[in-house]
C-alpha cells in the first residue's frame, strides 16, 4: 500500500469519527480524504509542497 492510499484511508476515518449526519459530514469525509491523499503524494515524493506555494509567471516582468 502507497503513503497516498494509506494518507486517503487515515483521512477517511478521521472523517467518519466525525459523523454525524447528512451533507455535511458527506463532505467533511470528502475533504479529510482529499487532504490525507495529497500529503501521502508529498510523503511518497510525487509532489512537493512548493509546487502549491509558487507564483504562476504572467509575463509581466516590470524593468
Amino acid at each position: 500500500m502507497s503513503m497516498a492510499v494509506a494518507g486517503l484511508l487515515a483521512g477517511m476515518v478521521l472523517g467518519f469519527a466525525g459523523y454525524f449526519g447528512g451533507f455535511a459530514a458527506f463532505l467533511l469525509v470528502a475533504a479529510l480524504g482529499a487532504v490525507g491523499f495529497i500529503v501521502g503524494r508529498i510523503l511518497d515524493g510525487d509532489l512537493e509542497p512548493g509546487d502549491f506555494l509558487r507564483r504562476r509567471d504572467r509575463g509581466d516582468r516590470r524593468g
